[in-house]
This record gives C-alpha cells, sequence and structure tokens, in this order.
C-alpha cells in the first residue's frame, strides 16, 4: 500500500518560516481528484484545529471524493505558532492529549451517521509515543500507528512495550495495527543501509519517507522500493 501525506500546519516547520504554504485538508480534496491509486491524509490532522464533528464530516467527503482511499491520520498538536496565529487556545500537553481522547469517539460515532456513509471504514492513524496516554488511545482507536522519525531502532522499544501493554490490557490484538515509522530528509540512505530489516524484525511494516520543499527530493526512494519488493517476494 502506498501512502502520500501532507502535513496539518499553518506555517512551514523548515527553511524559510513565513515562506509559501497551503491549508492541508482542502489539499488533500485537490489531491483526491488528481490521484487515482496512492492512499492520501494528512501525517497528521491536529485534534484542536476542527470540531470532531466537522472532521469526521470532511474526512467522509474526501473518501468519497477519492473513491475510498483517506487515512484519517491524527494527533493531538504542538506547534505553538499554529495556535497562537490562528487564534486557537494552546493549552498544555495534557490537555491536548486529553482532547484528543474525548473526540477520537465523537469521529468515530458520527462517521457512522453520516448520509452517505463511507466509503469503507476509514483506517485511523494515530501518531506518537507518549507510554501513558498516546499509546492508550493507539491500542482502543488505531488501525495504524505512526510511532515518530528515530535515528535508532533502539529509540522505539520502550514505546513498543508499552502499546503492547496497554493491548494487553484492553483485550485489543495488537497484529491488527499496522506499525509504521518516518525518515528524516536525508537521512533514507544511511536507514535504509544499517536498520531497515531490524525495524521490519521489530514489527514495522511501513515507512514514511520525509521530504521538505521547495524541490522535494525523492533521492533514495527508489532503493528504498527495491528493498520493499525483495522482502515482499521473499
Amino acid at each position: 500500500m502506498d501512502i502520500v501525506y501532507n502535513w496539518d500546519h499553518f506555517y512551514p516547520l523548515y527553511g524559510d518560516r513565513d515562506g509559501k504554504h497551503f491549508e492541508a485538508w482542502t489539499m488533500l480534496g485537490a489531491w483526491a481528484e488528481q490521484t487515482s491509486t496512492v492512499e492520501i491524509g494528512c501525517l497528521v490532522t491536529c485534534n484542536s484545529y476542527r470540531n470532531p464533528n466537522l472532521l469526521a464530516d470532511m474526512a467522509r467527503t474526501v473518501d468519497h471524493i477519492s473513491g475510498g482511499r483517506l487515512v484519517l491520520g491524527i494527533g493531538s498538536g504542538w506547534f505553538r505558532r499554529d495556535y497562537e496565529e490562528y487564534r486557537y487556545h494552546f493549552g498544555t500537553t495534557g490537555s491536548h492529549l486529553d482532547d484528543l481522547a474525548v473526540n477520537l469517539p465523537i469521529i468515530a460515532n458520527r462517521l457512522e451517521q453520516l448520509n452517505p456513509l463511507p466509503t469503507r471504514r476509514i483506517p485511523i492513524l494515530v501518531a506518537g509515543t507518549g507510554p501513558r496516554k498516546t499509546l492508550r488511545m493507539t491500542a482502543r482507536h488505531a488501525d495504524m500507528w505512526h510511532a515518530k522519525f528515530p535515528e535508532h531502532p533502539a529509540e522505539l522499544e520502550p514505546a513498543i512495550d508499552a502499546l503492547l501493554g496497554w493491548c494487553d490490557e484492553l483485550g485489543r490484538d495488537a497484529g491488527e495495527i499496522e506499525w509504521t515509522y518516518g525518515l528524516e530528509p536525508g537521512d533514507g540512505r544511511r536507514v535504509l543501509e544499517e536498520h531497515a530489516d531490524t525495524f521490519l524484525e521489530m514489527g514495522f511494516t511501513g515507512v514514511t519517507f520525509g521530504t521538505n520543499g521547495p524541490d522535494y527530493s525523492l533521492n533514495g526512494l527508489e532503493d528504498w522500493l527495491d528493498w520493499r519488493d525483495r522482502v515482499n517476494s521473499g
């Protein structure tokens, strides 16, 4: 499964911090029209920026436009400038996570009430490695987990232990959740040569290849696709 992600921020995180930048979900609507096979989504939607019932309706709409190719990635939010410039209450890390825990069931409930319904059960991706709150929500609600952009596999061992613990406590089969991690721009070759097989052995079957504008270089991606093909054929 190939997925193309954007992010849900209002300003660039790298380079010129006042550079050109577009809103994520309206962009997803355009992607839904301009693509035909890849899945699409935000890595990740900020829970704080939209009413959860509205977000569910937006996701359902993009799901239909794309013919059932949307992944609903969601996180608690963290980028202070977004909040301050757009007049959202910033709160704390804890309050953001508590709000996400409240809103995830609301989103799921609204998706079941919409007319027409989504074309499929829209996969929910939760991002983060917080052991007490984020991974508990992942175990309860997520179809996909995006850990983070690690330099080494060992960084994710505590998060894996926490997620498995929550799955056991909540009666969730951890095998129902697809585990993914990300590659920082320019780090793809090193991780491929040194760690790709280890991540796979740990249970991570999805890899996000990060790139930044304005050039959006995908150098090295072909090597990862070759590795993926070898793994899948073996």
